[in-house]
């Protein structure tokens, strides 16, 4: 087997954020071979309580320093750690950076090299700047809850935070972008994400922004979520004639005129949509999966990540890894023939990394005790 592909070999990244966004960054980053140092507050990143599962799927693969930052004897060591590392992630509000030591011009003076990047929910600059907010408020003002995602239902929310992952992506994208420039340039950069925007972003490349635009543009009623005979949901995929007239073959009640293209289809979505409705539910799930696969037409069924994990696609492609006694899905990408992500680590324990970060930026026995004492680290 060749051996994983690690891009970022090499690449040291320090991160101040706690919760989704900029963990799930670091969790990328960390994933193609970058060193993440992850920086929690003595009490610990809040999502090890708030979101214990998300939590330890983001920030495997990283070693974790307790840090007070609001003490005075962490400076010494935020210095040190910026001076030696390629990238710097925070998640705080506007102006609590700049107040804890790390922000952008705080940092370059450790490392005039040093890329940063901050993540907040709307962004350093523009009234709402300080506005609090999560996932749920950025996608409703980003436009992502006006569409619906079925073709006879209101819209609804994901179970995905879709701000904050996009954020995240975005913000790994950016890094990256800015570590390119770096290399050919020789200058850091001072990176300003904003949740908001990133969830605004994929609503408008999807929707447009045309305020007259189809609430139903996106979607199909042949390609949407139906219940089966068993009480399990199941998609079907069909955009295309050729599937439709797939389909059609072992649901010949629905082959009429008023159905044979999309346009029809579309016009006459809500009977369609029905119709559909009515025939899946005469079938198992099982039942429905051989004839679909049997007959090319697009078909899966709804289940949880746990259960996708044992699918022969992703064991076949080795999407699922174990560290540290768990399981993890790998970033998803392949190189040169060879999986593209490697876990070479577990999560860590609150503050397990402490002492061993310390003594790799110079800190001597001495001054880690003294450290220790005046709580400015925690182990």
């Amino acid at each position: 087997m060749p051996e994983p592909w690690q891009p970022l070999a090499g690449v040291r990244v320090v991160d101040f954020s706690m919760f989704v966004p900029g963990p799930f960054c670091s969790a990328i980053l960390a994933d193609l071979g970058a060193e993440v140092i992850k920086i929690e507050p003595l009490a610990g990143d809040p999502g090890r309580r708030y979101v214990p599962v998300q939590f330890r799927t983001e920030n495997r693969n990283k070693r974790s320093i307790c840090l007070d930052l609001k003490s005075e004897r962490s400076g010494e060591i935020v210095f040190r750690l910026a001076r030696r590392s390629d990238l710097a992630i925070e998640g705080f509000r506007p102006g609590v950076a700049k107040r804890l030591g790390i922000d952008f011009e705080s940092l370059r003076q450790a490392n005039p090299q040093l890329i940063h990047c901050s993540i907040s929910g709307y962004g350093q600059t523009g009234p709402w700047r300080e506005r609090p907010g999560h996932d749920v408020n950025y996608v409703a003002a980003a436009g992502a809850l006006s569409f619906p995602g079925q073709w006879l239902k209101a819209p609804s929310r994901s179970s995905l935070a879709i701000a904050d992952m996009a954020g995240g992506s975005f913000a790994a994208v950016a890094v990256l972008a800015a570590l390119h420039e770096r290399n050919r340039a020789g200058c850091g950069a001072q990176l300003d994400l904003s949740l908001f925007e990133a969830a605004f972003f994929w609503s408008a490349m999807r929707h447009s922004l045309d305020p007259e635009a189809d609430p139903k543009a996106h979607i199909f009623p042949v390609n949407d979520v139906f219940e089966t005979k068993d009480g399990k949901r199941l998609t079907l995929g069909i955009l295309e004639d050729h599937f439709w007239t797939n389909f059609v073959r072992f649901v010949p009640e629905l082959s009429g005129e008023e159905f044979s293209t999309d346009a029809k289809r579309r016009a006459n979505g809500d009977r369609l949509s029905l119709l559909i409705e009515k025939a899946i539910r005469m079938k198992s799930a099982e039942e429905w999966l051989q004839i679909c696969n049997d007959n090319d037409v697009p078909v899966d069924l709804c289940i949880t990540p746990g259960e996708a994990a044992e699918l022969e696609q992703i064991r076949a492609r080795g999407d699922v890894t174990a560290v540290g006694g768990e399981r993890f899905a790998l970033f998803p990408v392949f190189a040169n023939g060879a999986r593209g992500a490697q876990l070479r680590r577990g999560v860590p324990k609150l503050g397990e990394h402490t002492r061993e970060i310390l003594v790799e930026l110079g800190f001597d026995d001495g001054e880690i005790a003294a450290m220790v004492r005046a709580k400015a680290v925690a182990s």
